[in-house]
């Protein structure tokens, strides 16, 4: 009864409505663009005692120049970086640089949306920066 097509009574998609709902739970992230570059920041903060701060990292860098920042949840993260690494690693193979972050944006854009639309699979809960 919660496939991706459950319309709740007020006729909002279920699936949609809980992504957009773990993407507000997480930890707020910022980024600030200069002259120079891009500065990301982001609030570490855990809801369990379990876990070791030392070990989660939300800023990772994807290529040389480019890298990414997330609120939501990590696991769905860790596929999105994974997909966003190999995504840059073939484009380098092929071109012999470093992928453009608009064909980045696009590429990882085009997989949130896939899974957004697709059966058997849920929408990403999480925001990228």
């Amino acid at each position: 009864s919660f496939s991706l097509t459950t319309f709740s009574p007020s006729g909002k998609l279920v699936q949609i409505e809980y992504a957009l709902k773990a993407v507000d739970s997480g930890a707020p992230s910022v980024g600030i663009k200069t002259k120079m570059g891009v500065v990301l920041a982001v609030e570490k903060k855990f809801n369990s005692t379990l876990i070791d701060e030392n070990t989660i990292e939300r800023i990772e860098p994807i290529t040389r120049s480019t890298g990414i920042v997330y609120s939501g949840l990590s696991p769905d993260y860790r596929l999105l970086v994974k997909k966003a690494r190999k995504s840059a690693q073939a484009y380098r193979m092929a071109y012999g640089e470093d992928i453009p972050p608009e064909q980045l944006v696009m590429r990882i854009a085009a997989v949130m949306q896939e899974y957004t639309q697709s059966g058997g699979v849920r929408p990403f809960g999480v925001s990228l920066l």
